[in-house]
């Protein structure tokens, strides 16, 4: 197991690249994602490997890469089901009246980890909107490695057992290999950019919609307030911000009312006034996010 100094010096790295906390207890995470790392990279074990962060040749390098691996995220289909019962029946239904000028809509998926929720909802608004509706979903993560997995598409079997219905497997994948691929036509719907939550945002679009689940409880109070305060201006004044189940804006941030929609929290913001115009005005967004710094994502299982 990794050693009490090692395990310390990688919690540390963790929390000045991302902000992301690795509380102790975290050791079997850290010894089990650095292993392949330390293995690749000729250590006998992960302290060696850490050691080879601290001083070696390439520590930048590995440190870059130990970061990205330690980042990554469990994630499945339609998970949790409640969040995007809301989106098809609160969100997109107030959204249908609200963006029948433009009918045009702009989804953030936050902290995207390898798509999942990105193409879960990119499912939904297929078939959802009516013909002639436009819409585009912002793939954003810390990990290089999951975002050549969103650009990708492809997921293994293991992983399409998690959450995928029959029927939407045969409609939108395509069999490659021992993978399954997502068509073209829906992967032209979703970008991808790198991002750090914790850190200054880039130029972006306002969202109608931002997903930002299950990825606060990983930072500390401060910046979970400051991550908070600088989404806000990035959701249209009609818009919605989705948390994840054990997450809330209570005791956070004022900007932001609360409102039930079956068991999930949908958070709205509280001034009407202080927004710009719809999302569907805004010029070049997959262009914007292009340029956005790398960025912030969670030690955890």
């Amino acid at each position: 197991m990794i050693s009490e100094s090692s395990f310390a010096y990688v919690a540390d790295l963790l929390r000045r690249e991302t902000a992301m906390l690795c509380d102790p207890g975290k050791e079997y995470l850290v010894e089990a994602r650095l292993l392949p790392l330390a293995r690749s990279a000729g250590d006998a074990d992960v302290d060696r490997y850490v050691a080879r962060l601290r001083t070696g040749p390439d520590a930048v390098a590995e440190r870059a890469r130990a970061v990205d691996a330690l980042t990554i995220n469990e994630t499945s289909w339609f998970r949790d089901l409640a969040p995007y019962q809301a989106f098809t029946d609160v969100m997109l239904a107030h959204l249908l009246q609200a963006r029948a000028a433009t009918r045009h809509l702009e989804i953030w998926s936050a902290a995207c980890s390898s798509g999942q929720e990105a193409y879960s909802l990119a499912m939904l608004l297929d078939e959802s909107l009516p013909p002639g509706w436009t819409w585009r979903i912002h793939a954003t993560d810390v990990s290089p490695t999951m975002l050549e997995r969103v650009r990708a598409g492809r997921y293994s079997q293991v992983e399409m057992n998690r959450g995928m219905p029959a029927t939407r497997l045969v409609r939108y994948f395509s069999r490659v290999g021992s993978e399954w691929e997502v068509g073209a036509e829906l992967r032209s719907h979703v970008t991808t950019a790198p991002l750090n939550l914790a850190a200054a945002f880039p130029p972006m679009p306002v969202f109608d919609v931002v997903f930002l689940r299950n990825v606060l409880i990983y930072f500390d109070l401060d910046t979970k307030r400051d991550i908070l305060r600088r989404v806000s201006p990035r959701v249209a004044a009609d818009g919605y911000l989705l948390l994840g189940s054990s997450e809330t804006t209570l005791d956070l941030d004022d900007a932001w009312v609360r409102e039930p929609a079956g068991r999930v929290a949908l958070h709205r913001p509280r001034s009407t006034a202080r927004r710009s115009a719809p999302v569907a005005a805004a010029s070049s967004p997959a262009s914007a996010l292009s340029t956005a710094l790398p960025g912030a994502r969670a030690c955890t299982p």
